[in-house]
């Protein structure tokens, strides 16, 4: 008998896994924060003999060179992979003993076309194929992105992704389960898909790069592809370097001078707290990144990489989840921290700030009218589908960067559910920008009354 449990790496809307039998297991893609790996095995009772990796990753810094490490268990990465460390380079058709009480051995698969390296890894029993580990390649639905690794390789790389998950489909039977580290929400996937679990039998009927001869898939794929968040840049040369281990000692606390001072600097000071309570008061000048959100994927997004970071959290707890975020994405020492609510975080005699929330209702009340302006901060793939008439566009990942495009006015701003434009709303209400936020779903805009156009 075989396990395999799921690590769930929901921020970054990735998967790793621990598969193995009584005695030992294998890591596959394993996160930053390796404890929560470690803590599986011990559940499991089990000792990890392997840790894999699918590819370089460009999504996050990988806990597997350090998780082997720590373990003694042999490091598998892919053979043509350019890394700066000792490993056990994996070529196609390399098999790997996982455990021999239970009849389990690992084998590599070349599936190539997310990364020119990229390695899928077969779990067998007793000689028959009852898992994949597929990572970036074949998703549930979809497949892995073929353009973060450089652009000039991109549409061949996405032959190549055809190819590979067409070789997963003709030398794996049907019932096979896939399991892949990417496409819950990761920005590696091409396009995002429903779904928890599949294999390969209902992904031949649902894939589209199954279902799809090459061009048309390739032309669709090539297409569709979304903006690739800025802090991807770091993750890849963080991972051929070999990560350092991570720190999660708790970050000196920040007094209401030393606040003061951070922002004075330019800093940034995140606030943690959800959007309904930063908009009610908070310090001037402080930025929300709500702990419930993709935390990582947009502050690691939209921060000046290097620029230190200050935390105000509600409590110890959500700073301490909201640091073990962060140095998933490289962001690994906070330069400070400090809890409770913005009446503890002013100085005497000054009082939090704050700015109005509304409805996409409210919004239909006021426009269109003079000096009302509309921003839209979803990502063009987005705004293609449908835009309020009248809106200026600004990404919320480009808009610290264009502020000044903004025109004058209220500006009243809006995402596809609220998250976004809390972000976007902290930036501009930063400047002193008259703000609201909208806190609802795009699809009540024209339900609302507001006239909503397609691109």
């Amino acid at each position: 008998m075989f396990f395999v449990d799921t690590i769930e790496v929901s921020g970054l809307g990735n998967r790793s896994y621990l598969a193995g039998g009584e005695e030992t297991a294998v890591a596959v893609d394993p996160p930053r924060d390796i404890d929560r790996v470690i803590a599986a095995a011990a559940r499991r009772g089990v000792r990890i003999s392997h840790v894999v990796e699918t590819h370089v990753h460009n999504d996050y810094v990988t806990g597997g060179l350090e998780l082997a490490r720590v373990t003694g268990a042999d490091y598998l990465v892919p053979a043509d992979a350019r890394v700066s460390f000792e490993r056990v380079p994996v070529h196609d058709g390399d098999r790997a003993g996982i455990d021999g009480d239970a009849g389990l051995t690992l084998r590599a698969l070349a599936t190539p076309g997310h990364t020119p390296h990229h390695t899928s890894y077969v779990l067998e029993e007793n000689g028959t194929a009852v898992v994949v580990f597929t990572g970036g390649s074949l998703l549930i639905g979809t497949v892995g992105r073929p353009d973060l690794v450089e652009p000039r390789l991109t549409e061949h790389l996405a032959r190549a992704q055809h190819a590979s998950a067409n070789r997963l489909a003709a030398e794996l039977p049907e019932e096979a389960t896939v399991f892949p580290t990417h496409g819950f929400g990761s920005f590696c996937s091409s396009s995002q898909a429903e779904g928890s679990a599949t294999t390969i039998g209902k992904e031949k009927v649902s894939n589209e790069a199954l279902t799809r001869d090459v061009d048309t898939f390739v032309a669709d794929l090539l297409a569709g592809l979304d903006d690739i968040p800025a802090y991807y840049t770091h993750m890849g040369p963080a991972n051929a370097a070999g990560p350092a281990p991570v720190d999660l000692t708790p970050p000196a606390v920040a007094d209401v001078d030393e606040i003061a001072a951070r922002l004075a600097a330019g800093e940034w000071v995140v606030d943690l707290r959800n959007r309904v309570a930063f908009a009610a008061g908070h310090v001037s000048g402080s930025f929300n990144f709500e702990a419930e959100g993709q935390l990582a994927t947009y502050l690691a997004w939209l921060i000046p990489w290097g620029r230190p970071v200050t935390l105000l959290a509600e409590s110890a707890e959500q700073l301490a989840v909201a640091q073990r975020e962060l140095v998933r994405v490289g962001i690994d020492r906070l330069a400070a921290a400090a809890m409770g609510e913005p009446s503890a975080w002013v100085r005497q005699g000054e009082a939090p700030v704050s700015f109005p929330r509304a409805t996409f209702v409210d919004l239909a009340s006021r426009h269109p009218a003079e000096g009302v302006v509309v921003l839209d901060v979803r990502r063009a793939t987005e705004r293609a589908d449908a835009h309020i008439e009248g809106s200026v566009h600004i990404p919320v990942h480009t808009l610290h960067r264009r502020l000044r495009e903004v025109p004058e006015g209220e500006v009243w701003v809006h995402c596809a559910g609220g998250m976004r434009a809390a972000i976007a709303a902290s930036l501009l209400d930063a400047v002193g920008r008259d703000v609201v936020a909208v806190d609802d779903s795009f699809d009540e805009a024209e339900k609302a009354g507001l006239t909503v156009r397609n691109s």
